[in-house]
């Protein structure tokens, strides 16, 4: 069951680190406030279900809409605000978003929200239930993002991201791709947030911190931001590497931070970003082996 658990907490990474990476990643707007969506998707659907009797499976898209309408007001800053003034911007609303969990008593002020079970079909769900929604929910997402990727929609985004001047002169309405592009990674966020609150019973403020918004960006910038392959792998490796180095709990915000640091300093692409060492190394590799293949199997052919 402990593997379980940590195997449901892994996906609802991976789901936060692909939904940023929407952001980050495919249209290169720096985002620290990520958490906050995933937030407003976990009490969305903790007050839905248990306040309003909304049915899980209608809960869960509504905390999406809810998390992506509320990121509209997040791409609409964006338009006025770049850079480094925009990621201080995503930081801002995390702190207010926090404050008003901590704060509200019809959020549960600091005492936090309980949060009922999710039915489905009225069977209630358990642990191994919540890890094939979030595996299924995870395989809905990459599809998707594939789909996402080989669209104008994906091309536009990633004129955007290497030179907006240059997209803005060949007719791409920077404005509308940016309020999109939030509007997607805040709304996939909020759907991690319904399944959080619900597998947890129990949300509160101090889940949905600053701390968590840097992990959740760390995952994507590690693996490698722009690809789907990146923040799956880093949403692995540093979704575990709390369970595998439990005795450095005290030091996770400076281990988090030391990565960031050395992947941007030492390999900007991540561990498997398009232009990264490993992925070069990978591509070769499989190369090599496929070249192999093809000459083994013509010398077969000109044998018989």
């Amino acid at each position: 069951m402990y593997e379980v658990v940590v195997a449901i907490n892994v996906g609802i990474f991976i789901i936060l680190a692909l939904s940023v990476n929407i952001i980050t990643g495919y249209i290169g707007q720096p985002t620290l406030g990520h958490a906050a969506f995933f937030g407003i998707g976990a009490y969305a659907s903790a007050i839905l279900t248990g306040r309003y009797g909304v049915p899980f499976l209608l809960a869960l898209p509504l905390s999406s809409l809810i998390s992506g309408f509320i990121g509209t007001l997040l791409g609409l800053a964006s338009l006025r605000v770049r850079d480094d003034f925009l990621a201080i911007t995503t930081i801002g609303i995390n702190f207010v978003v926090v404050a008003i969990f901590q704060y509200v008593p019809y959020f549960g002020a600091s005492f936090g929200l309980s949060v009922c079970p999710a039915y489905i079909f009225g069977i209630k769900m358990n642990y191994i239930g919540y890890l094939y929604l979030t595996i299924f929910l995870i395989l809905l997402i990459i599809f998707f993002l594939k789909k996402l990727e080989r669209s104008w929609f994906g091309l536009a985004m990633g004129g955007i991201r290497n030179d907006e001047g240059a997209a803005a002169s060949i007719g791409i309405d920077i404005k509308k791709y940016k309020i999109i592009a939030f509007i997607l990674g805040t709304a996939i966020a909020g759907i991690a947030g319904c399944i959080y609150a619900h597998y947890m019973t129990f949300i509160s403020s101090v889940d949905f911190a600053f701390l968590t918004s840097i992990t959740i960006l760390s995952m994507a910038m590690v693996g490698g931001s722009g690809t789907i392959r990146g923040p799956i792998i880093g949403a692995i490796f540093l979704g575990l590497a709390p369970e595998v180095f439990r005795f450095a709990m005290e030091y996770r915000m400076l281990i988090y931070g030391a990565l960031l640091v050395f992947t941007m300093r030492f390999q900007p692409e991540g561990l498997l970003g398009e232009r990264s060492y490993l992925w070069m190394a990978i591509k070769k590799l499989f190369g090599e082996t496929k070249a192999v293949k093809e000459i083994e199997s013509g010398a077969k052919d000109g044998n018989t």
